[in-house]
């Protein structure tokens, strides 16, 4: 009988080797291998081990932004129900605009002078062209059903949530490595598209640029002021988180209990079951490497 080619023991025979690339090697099958195959073999060589804690506080932004999110519908439920006027939402965006202002002196680099001097001409020509555009935003969806609206918005608002970076800013940061991501931007134009949907079903033009000018101001502008504050101090961020969550949950008590219960079920989901899955599953991955791992690029192909 005609012995195996890959158990042959002629002295003329080259001994096996690993060879990546090369093709066949004279007297051997394509798939042969021996017992020096796997000595290379590494498992579970990249898998990081983390840690229940750390986990849980870097959770904690997910939270954080959630609370920003449920303050604006608040203030939007409140404002649909004339329980705040114009006046007093004019008042909430002055006050934001200079807290705002002021974190970001004080948690960023000093900007110069002519730099401040840009950003308050360009803050100035937004509310000016926000201010006129407000009778077309007023009577922009007159034809639309208010039942459309009301399920427009939910969605435009649970699309934002999901699509959005937690771990960067809307817009582009002192110090930030890079700009924000596509799925980002598309995350802030739902927002503002739910944003001028609720104003158009507010009574006059003056709460439509209110309710416009305040959304705008905490779509765009809270995730760049929860970045300083990050990037200052993340003690201090996390105190600014446990009183936002604080806050939010008072108003959701008065507004509603149910409100008030189901944020409370998703602020234990995220900071605490999530977490908790996240740690059970690592002991389930399981990974494999060798010298059949496939070659990494050390440059950027798009160059």
């Amino acid at each position: 009988m005609e012995s195996d080619v890959g158990e042959s023991t002629s002295p003329t025979q080259p001994k096996w080797r690993k060879v990546a690339y090369g093709g066949m090697q004279p007297g051997f099958e394509d798939n042969h291998t021996d017992e020096s195959f796997l000595e290379d073999m590494v498992m579970n060589a990249n898998v990081v081990k983390r840690n229940m804690l750390k986990v849980m506080l870097d959770s904690v932004s997910i939270s954080q932004y959630l609370c920003i999110v449920a303050l604006v519908v608040i203030v939007w439920t409140l404002t649909l129900r004339s329980s705040i006027d114009a006046n007093s939402l004019l008042l909430l965006d002055v006050i934001l605009l200079g807290l705002g202002f002021f974190v970001l002196l004080l948690t960023a680099e000093m900007p110069s002078f002519n730099l401040l001097l840009n950003y308050i001409l360009k803050f100035s020509f937004f509310i000016s062209g926000l201010y006129v555009l407000s009778p077309i935003y007023h009577t922009l969806t007159r034809s639309i059903s208010s039942d459309s609206i009301w399920a427009l918005t939910v969605s435009l608002i649970t699309l934002h949530l999901f699509l959005h970076d937690y771990s960067g800013c809307t817009v582009k940061a002192p110090g930030a490595p890079e700009r924000p991501s596509f799925m980002s931007n598309i995350s802030l134009n739902a927002s503002i598209v739910a944003s001028l949907l609720i104003a158009s079903r507010l009574p006059s033009r003056l709460h439509v640029f209110a309710i416009v000018l305040f959304s705008l101001q905490v779509f765009l502008f809270a995730p760049l002021v929860v970045y300083c504050i990050k990037k200052y101090s993340f003690p201090f961020h996390l105190m600014f988180s446990v009183g936002l969550m604080t806050v939010t949950l008072a108003f959701a008590y008065r507004l509603h209990r149910l409100v008030f219960v189901l944020l409370l079920s998703l602020f234990v989901f995220v900071n605490m079951v999530c977490p908790y899955w996240l740690i059970r599953i690592q002991e389930y991955k399981f990974e494999i490497n060798g010298p059949w791992d496939e070659a990494k690029l050390c440059f950027n192909i798009t160059e």
